[in-house]
């Protein structure tokens, strides 16, 4: 019988022995490779924590004690052994599981997780709770030596040591984020060696001691020693030094020896860390030897492992393709990346320019940070940083650059919806938080040509700081380059869009024509600059209607429609709504907020009636 599907509860799991235990491991990593293949998502880092992720059910039950994940996209195991096995049918689609932790769908998710390096915070919240409410759960953080090249996570574990709460921090170290890590914990954990040995003498001493009262008085005599003997057992590293108790590193594909391990942690009734060692891809070959193509996957060969094809460059390879260029032509011009050397098409660059090109780990503050060092001195620093990740350098935005006007241009990738990774990963906030920069300047091309343009007008041409947001995945049918503002001409509404967005508006105004209404369709090369266009085309036809990629109030729209300029007219906005926009493909998302041509040219209609459609027409 399989027995991954007779799991059902952590009873289940106890009652087998070890060498069922193995065989659910395979089972379990067969599961993913067959179902992943089919659906697409994170692949290489799930196969990583098989044995680890059944060790720690074994250890801890995880409907009452909580389990912190750090970015999450390791959890599909967890999920698997929760009672979520069906739900693999419809992982990251539309409607169904989401790819990260969610509460909602289960009392076994203590945690959203999609960014890195919060996990260590979050968790020591919940130990403090537990133990301001007097609670008997047990608190356990989740993290990789890839969150630990971000200083969030130095904020939580400072703090976690010296609050001497019961809180086990269980460090996934397989050397990897997405690509191999950077900075000195990736050098210093290949350093740092301790043995469990010590911990079995540890508990055995006061097991013998603890019963009488000249065992007792024996115990603390002999403390010193005992400090003296851990002293030459384990090594001095930082978590020590920030008042953890060390276990490890340990063979996290050894079940027996995590859950041991894992169970000496629980009893300690302190801050520990358990460190783990893991190879990410673990048991099928493909992954292994690639474990960065194989971390977000889309549909694959299990067999050969072969990954179906994008159809086409993304806009991320034509931005890799045109900063290369740039700084064949100006040796100022630098390229930083917060972990994301791949994702964001910047590996030629980084072969190319080795000297110029900066991989900081994730930690999109410090990258941001010190591209104003670099621009203060001279020098042209290019940071490319997915949308939803650029959040979190906003107060380096703000004060690094921003207060002296320094020219630092950001690539910010993935602007928009980026599909199947769902809310945790939208690009939807950026115009907003960029817009109340003062001197921020942003310019959104709609196609491959207008990003190269734009990115070379960014970097030698404009001053200050400036970014560049375009979208993930590929180009639409608008191609043309030649910068005009009025796409069609028309009479009787406007309809106002930028970035790729104009691909649906100019499908709108075909199919008004067919309606014998004539829409005119102003394109935005920036949202920080309106062209007088805009406002003499609004003005001629009374109406217009802005489309947008973002959430309700996080675009331009509401900036518009309050402009004086835009007396008279009839103003009206389309989005995605006030609410969090769940995971699913983005040609579902955008049909469910009517962001489509046909969706558009009906709200066009009804503002030409001056009709609403009120505030539930997104569902």
């Amino acid at each position: 019988m399989n027995i991954l599907e007779s799991i059902s509860s952590r009873e289940d799991l106890l009652a087998l022995d070890d060498a069922k235990t193995e065989q659910l491991c395979g089972e379990i990593r067969d599961f993913l490779i067959e179902h992943i293949s089919k659906t697409g998502g994170h692949l290489a880092a799930n196969l990583g924590v098989v044995e680890l992720t059944v060790a720690i059910h074994r250890a801890y039950d995880l409907y009452s004690d909580r389990l912190v994940f750090d970015v999450g996209h390791q959890s599909y195991v967890h999920k698997l052994l929760t009672g979520r096995m069906s739900g693999f049918d419809s992982l990251r689609q539309y409607g169904g599981m989401a790819g990260f932790p969610k509460p909602s769908e289960s009392v076994a998710d203590a945690f959203i997780a999609g960014h890195a390096s919060n996990s260590v915070s979050v968790a020591l919240g919940m130990a403090r709770a537990r133990t301001l409410s007097g609670a008997g759960y047990k608190v356990l953080a989740l993290t990789g030596d890839g969150a630990l090249t971000g200083g969030l996570a130095y904020e939580g574990l400072n703090d976690a040591g010296e609050s001497g709460e019961p809180l086990v921090v269980i460090l996934n170290d397989n050397g990897m984020s997405i690509t191999p890590n950077v900075g000195g914990m990736a050098k210093h954990l290949s350093n740092i060696r301790t043995k469990p040995s010590y911990y079995r003498i540890k508990k055995t001493w006061r097991g013998m001691t603890g019963t009488t009262k000249t065992g007792q008085f024996l115990y603390k005599e002999v403390h010193q020693l005992k400090e003296w003997a851990k002293k030459k057992l384990i090594s001095s590293n930082t978590f020590n030094d920030m008042g953890f108790e060390y276990i490890g590193p340990i063979d996290g594909h050894d079940i027996r020896k995590v859950t041991y391990s894992l169970k000496i942690a629980k009893e300690m009734g302190k801050p520990v860390v358990v460190h783990v060692l893991t190879k990410k891809g673990k048991g099928y070959p493909p992954a292994e030897k690639n474990p960065d193509l194989f971390h977000g996957v889309g549909k694959f060969d299990p067999k050969t492992g072969e990954i179906a094809p994008v159809p086409g460059p993304t806009f991320s390879d034509l931005f890799g393709k045109a900063i290369v260029e740039l700084a064949e032509q100006d040796n100022r011009v630098c390229a930083i990346t917060a972990a994301m050397q791949n994702g964001t098409g910047l590996d030629l660059f980084g072969e190319r320019f080795p000297d110029r090109f900066y991989d900081v780990g994730i930690a999109e503050g410090h990258a941001v940070c010190m591209a104003a060092g670099l621009a203060k001195q001279g020098m042209i620093p290019v940071v490319a940083i997915y949308s939803t990740f650029l959040q979190r350098a906003f107060d380096m935005l703000i004060h690094d650059v921003a207060l002296l006007s320094l020219h630092v241009v950001f690539a910010v990738d993935r602007a928009g919806l980026v599909g199947n990774d769902g809310e945790t990963h939208h690009g939807l906030f950026d115009i907003r938080y960029l817009k109340t920069v003062p001197g921020m300047q942003i310019l959104c091309p709609a196609n491959g040509a207008e990003l190269s343009a734009m990115l070379r007008k960014a970097v030698l041409e404009m001053k200050g700081p400036v970014a560049v947001r375009y979208p993930r995945g590929c180009e639409g049918d608008y191609k043309d380059a030649t910068g005009r503002t009025v796409l069609e001409q028309g009479t009787d509404v406007t309809l106002c869009a930028y970035g790729t967005m104009i691909n649906p508006v100019l499908e709108a105004a075909d199919l008004l024509s067919s309606q014998f209404i004539s829409a005119e369709v102003v394109k935005l090369d920036s949202v920080t600059d309106f062209p007088e266009e805009l406002f003499e085309s609004a003005k001629k036809t009374g109406k217009l209607l802005v489309v947008e990629e973002t959430l309700k109030h996080c675009g331009i729209f509401d900036e518009l429609a309050a402009d004086r300029r835009l007396r008279g007219v009839r103003c009206a906005g389309m989005d995605l709504g006030t609410a969090f926009v769940q995971h699913g493909s983005n040609r579902e998302l955008w049909e469910k907020a009517r962001l489509t041509g046909t969706g558009i040219a009906w709200r066009a209609d009804m503002l030409l009636q001056d009709e609403e459609p009120g505030e539930d027409w997104y569902d």
